[in-house]
């Protein structure tokens, strides 16, 4: 059997207990989500955390699962949270803390970067201020990068450069750049995440199909990304998984729209087709390629 790592779901919310935009509409069917993700030949998920209270949910959640993991940080579009605080650095503190903590649990410093899509969160300075200050957890730790960028990588590169020093090693996850931008990303040294909206226009698989093997991870994220029959990679689906519509969901199956990490096996099924390859050979790959930067130790 193939083995996954699933480098970015979004386990934590709430749709995997049934509940949506906070209305209970199906019961909760989280271990159903885990145990389909296992029957696949999924070995490890890493939970996404982004502010205070995902990764006290994170952390709560792994814990209860050898096989889960988690990231300590905050996206771009919640760096909001450090100004709640006088003093950012007390902030920055607290995740210390919950990496130093959770040893054994936490394997990535992110979700963090910049995303020049939604600065209505949170603007483009004050993005990129918690971005350079987040990465003095990425030297004192020396944990991996679990990266965010939209539409900003002039900045994203540049912040990169200057801190490069600091760190040691990362993945750009749920990749939609150019070519162009993805050689950029691995001028650095980074890995590059794909998942569905990875798959989504000929010249988002263009771009995939130009990074090397040895360079990608695979991931869902979770319930979002999954693979729409309207996307340009969805012809070269096989796996398909009964699913029913959130109201009429029944236990077994799967919800319409609502992506799980079981997916993954649908997001190498359309990477190995686009690229010619043997989708048992590049799944290796990745498998390898994520032991390397996040369980090192394990191998």
């Amino acid at each position: 059997m193939r083995k996954f790592i699933d480098i970015g779901a979004n386990l934590t919310d709430g749709v995997f207990k049934g509940i949506y935009r906070g209305k209970e509409v199906h019961t909760n069917d989280f271990e159903s989500v885990l145990n389909r993700a296992f029957s696949i030949g999924m070995e490890r998920v890493i939970v996404t955390a982004g502010c205070e209270q995902d990764i006290i949910d994170a952390l709560s959640l792994v814990k209860e699962d050898e096989r889960l993991y988690c990231t300590v940080g905050v996206h771009p579009t919640r760096c909001n949270e450090f100004d709640k605080n006088k003093h950012p650095e007390d902030h920055i503190q607290k995740l210390k803390s919950f990496i130093e903590e959770n040893k054994q649990k936490v394997v990535a410093l992110g979700e963090l970067g910049l995303d020049y899509d939604r600065t209505h969160f949170c603007s483009i300075e004050t993005q990129k201020k918690y971005f350079q200050l987040q990465l003095e957890l990425a030297k004192s730790t020396g944990l991996p990068l679990f990266l965010h960028s939209r539409n900003c990588a002039d900045d994203f590169i540049d912040i990169i450069l200057r801190n490069k020093d600091k760190i040691r090693g990362g993945v750009v996850h749920s990749f939609t750049g150019s070519i162009e931008e993805a050689k950029r990303y691995l001028e650095l040294g980074l890995y590059i995440g794909i998942n569905g909206c990875s798959l989504k226009t000929d010249d988002n698989l263009k771009a995939m199909a130009s990074i090397p093997a040895d360079k990608l991870l695979i991931e869902t994220d979770a319930p979002w990304c999954g693979i729409k029959n309207s996307h340009a990679g969805s012809k070269f689906v096989k796996t398909k998984f009964d699913a029913k519509k959130k109201e009429r969901w029944v236990e077994g199956c799967t919800v319409k729209d609502r992506c799980e990490p079981c997916h993954i096996t649908q997001v190498l099924e359309v990477m190995a087709e686009y690229r010619n390859e043997d989708p048992d050979t590049l799944a290796q790959q990745m498998y390898k390629n994520t032991m390397d930067l996040f369980f090192p130790d394990d191998q």
